[in-house]
């Protein structure tokens, strides 16, 4: 029998409780790490800047400095860093235009 309530993890992204990930989105150690820190919400804005950064990029996954792009840029995300990289004339959506 499954649980109704959403697991909660208090998200180091965006500081505070919030929905966890139903599993960790990758195996192994920094899978582990993202399903216990990093919150449904802050997942869903991390895949949505990967897929532009991919895009706009025209990056390759079969190329390992590709991947280890994403890696960094992935930590510096969820770290709230100054240095992340975005897509070239991205402009976030404002109420106005969603």
């Amino acid at each position: 029998m499954s649980d109704a309530t959403p697991r909660t993890v208090l998200c180091r992204k965006i500081g505070k409780p919030l929905e966890g990930l139903a599993a960790p989105p990758f195996p192994g150690a920094k899978g582990i790490e993202i399903y216990e820190t990093i919150s449904k919400l802050a997942w869903t804005d991390w895949l949505a800047r990967q897929t532009r950064l991919i895009n706009e990029k025209h990056l390759t996954m079969t190329d390992p400095a590709a991947r280890k792009f994403l890696t960094e840029q992935r930590e510096k995300f969820f770290a709230n860093a100054a240095d992340v990289e975005e897509a070239e004339g991205y402009v976030p959506p404002t109420p106005e235009t969603e």
